[in-house]
């Protein structure tokens, strides 16, 4: 959705108050596709904050369903989407000072609200999702989920790479 900023930036700056429906039915970034389930309206204000800068707060949530990192099983993870912005629209201010920030999502007097939202996504993701807490994961020898149950894989008990380490405890065992 693109809201249109000229009011805002005219000379009687009118501030926009509205509730914009998350258009966006599938997040996509460089870990892969993710669907939306749930979207609540995503209230925003934009105010004209002196010297052609924007206040711009929001709130909303949307529902993602993401891959548990451990054994794969979908999870309905609930994202906030809740920010405070300050932001420069002066074509010719190159001066990009650490108080304000980007702005990828203003064109001239366009606002591209999707944009907004797919920016406060990536950084609001989560780092880590579990299906629980006690996850016990999948078998990297057969791929069985350990949650649904044991597999018959013989337990390698060490990780590989650990290999060296549990040669030199042998021959210590020999001398």
């Amino acid at each position: 959705m693109i809201l249109n900023l000229s009011n805002v930036l005219s000379e009687q700056h009118e501030t926009i108050e509205c509730a914009v429906p998350v258009e966006m039915d599938v997040f996509r970034c460089e870990t892969g596709s993710f669907e939306l389930v749930r979207k609540s309206f995503l209230t925003l204000c934009i105010e004209y904050a002196g010297d052609k800068k924007l206040k711009i707060t929001g709130r909303g949530e949307v529902t993602a369903v993401i891959p548990c990192d451990r054994c794969l099983t979908e999870v309905q993870v609930e994202i906030p989407l809740e920010f405070q912005k300050k932001v420069s629209v002066d074509p010719d201010g190159a001066d990009e000072s650490e108080e304000l920030d980007e702005a990828n999502y203003i064109d001239g007097y366009s606002f591209d609200v999707e944009q907004l939202i797919y920016n406060e996504l990536l950084v609001g993701w989560p780092t880590k999702i579990l299906c629980s807490e006690d996850c016990k994961g999948i078998c990297n020898v057969c791929g069985q989920n350990l949650n649904e149950g044991a597999c018959d894989c013989e337990d390698t008990g060490l990780d590989p790479r650990m290999s060296v380490i549990r040669d030199v405890f042998k021959n210590f065992k020999e001398v």
